[in-house]
């Protein structure tokens, strides 16, 4: 018997791959978000879901792609908030944007693991 790969075919849209190759488990998940950036530069946003490599987020503050930014999330588990010592910003679609995580502490991301696992699919 052989197997046949689906893997040759090419998707039609970047984001549509993008989506597909995104690592790990993501929840929806709805919480309030702060973020700093360079020179003062702050805000509060709604996160929308999120996942162990990064999240999906909602504010009126203006931001960029490729912003470089520190969070503070105030998730539901614990009265301190988790903190994502950097994030980049990977989109911008209206208010919406896409954060990745490129520097988070082993404990910071145990906590966003165990809280992720314990939300039913």
């Amino acid at each position: 018997m052989s197997e046949t790969s689906e893997r040759g075919q090419s998707s039609d849209s970047h984001v549509e791959t993008s989506l597909k190759d995104r690592r790990g488990r993501r929840i929806n998940l709805a919480c309030r978000l702060f973020f700093f950036g360079d020179e003062e530069f702050e805000g509060e946003a709604t996160l929308l879901d999120i996942s162990t490599n990064g999240c999906r987020a909602s504010s009126t503050v203006e931001l960029k792609a490729g912003m470089v930014l520190k969070l503070s999330l105030f998730l539901s588990d614990h009265k301190w908030p988790l903190r994502v010592d950097q994030a980049i910003v990977r989109w911008i679609e209206g208010r919406q944007f896409g954060l990745e995580f490129t520097g988070i502490r082993l404990a910071q991301r145990e906590r966003l693991r165990t809280l992720i696992m314990k939300v039913k699919p």
